[in-house]
């Protein structure tokens, strides 16, 4: 059945790879996008959505590709950064077929990206994945995976919430905060429960609409309109959707003094981290407080296979590193975002110089060369 499956190269500066896959016979239209394997193959979740072009929906999964690398990066999870997107409005084309023409798709590019849940893309759609390639991860217990990353990526931004509450008003409790979420999705409702047991008001918006008064009976959470979510006076906008949300208009708009959600690459441009800090706005990095997920998900790597102590350990690690990252920005008077990219960046580095020395038959520090 792979005649119909069309792949094609797209040349991609400073990417190791980035391949498109269509499949008219189920109307897959794909693309994944592997940044850097330096530091372990490269790990991302597939997202589905509606793009209005190709050329929107390659935008978007080379950022989210470059911030799984950094991501991975500073969580040390031994992997490197990818991504995949599939072109659709899944309520009219998610097939079984689909997901099973993905699924060669990622078998196609030979293990250099693994895949995982995201938008749109569910646990039981990388089951159906996994009938056509191994490299898939995030599946159920009972199949021997970490299970559904969500509840995993929300503990650790609930974490990270609480330690900018301390950064910014010297107490880290949620008791009294409101925290406005954008995006009530599998993350964005479990961070609320979390904030509403731990005694924040949160405030929430979401298109789903069901969702939000389901939120509401259950935990309190109060409905508020998509317009109103990013504007409102709170202690804590917490964005959880879709990225690029944050750019000059909005960071103008925002009545808030901290920054911190589970959404990735929320700012727009670079220099949108410095707007956000020019107006005295505490962000917590999108890639540093969203890592549990893919934390959780990287334990399964581990050479006994995954142990949930190990990964809430590893999560419970997240608040330590953002207050790293806002200590060297305070130091060296940068933007928290420019702080992460640089650690990033320089262990990235790091990993691709001892690659090479290895390679040239160099040890790796500490260790004594073989032979006499």
């Amino acid at each position: 059945m792979t005649e119909t499956l069309q792949i094609t190269d797209i040349p991609v500066a400073g990417y190791e790879r980035v391949v498109r896959g269509i499949d008219p016979s189920c109307g897959l239209h794909a693309i994944i996008a592997v940044h850097d394997t330096t530091l372990g193959p490269a790990l991302g979740g597939l997202r589905m959505w509606p793009y209005a072009s190709e050329e929107e929906a390659l935008f978007d999964v080379k950022r989210l590709s470059r911030g799984m690398t950094f991501k991975s990066a500073v969580a040390h999870t031994g992997l490197g950064g990818g991504k995949a997107v599939m072109i659709g409005d899944p309520k009219k084309i998610k097939s079984e077929a689909l997901y099973l023409a993905m699924g060669r798709f990622i078998e196609a590019v030979g293990g250099k990206y693994i895949t995982a849940e995201d938008v749109n893309t569910s646990v039981q759609d990388l089951e159906i994945i996994r009938r056509a390639t191994k490299h898939v991860t995030g599946l159920e217990r009972k199949d021997g995976g970490s299970g559904n990353p969500s509840p995993y990526t929300a503990y650790g931004v609930f974490l990270g919430v609480r330690a900018a509450l301390g950064w910014v008003f010297g107490n880290d409790s949620c008791k009294g905060r409101t925290v406005a979420i954008q995006g009530t999705g599998a993350v964005g409702s479990a961070l609320a429960k979390r904030l509403v047991e731990a005694g924040a008001k949160v405030y929430g918006a979401d298109r789903n609409t069901e969702r939000l008064k389901q939120l509401e009976q259950e935990i309190g959470l109060i409905p508020t309109g998509e317009a109103e979510i990013m504007t409102m006076k709170c202690d804590v906008f917490a964005p959880c959707a879709l990225g690029a949300i944050l750019h000059d208009e909005s960071i103008a708009a925002l009545n808030t003094p901290i920054v911190a959600g589970a959404a990735n690459n929320l700012l727009l441009e670079p220099r949108h981290g410095k707007a956000l800090a020019d107006r005295n706005i505490l962000y917590a990095p999108d890639y540093v407080i969203n890592a549990g997920g893919i934390i959780n998900v990287s334990v399964e790597f581990n050479p006994g296979g995954y142990d949930e102590k190990i990964a809430l350990g590893k999560i419970e690690r997240i608040p330590q590193a953002l207050k790293e990252l806002w200590t060297i920005a305070k130091e060296e008077r940068i933007p928290p975002s420019d702080a992460a990219d640089r650690l990033a960046e320089r262990i990235v580095a790091d990993g691709r110089g001892a690659k090479k020395a290895t390679s040239c038959g160099v040890p790796p520090k500490g260790q004594p060369r073989s032979g006499g």
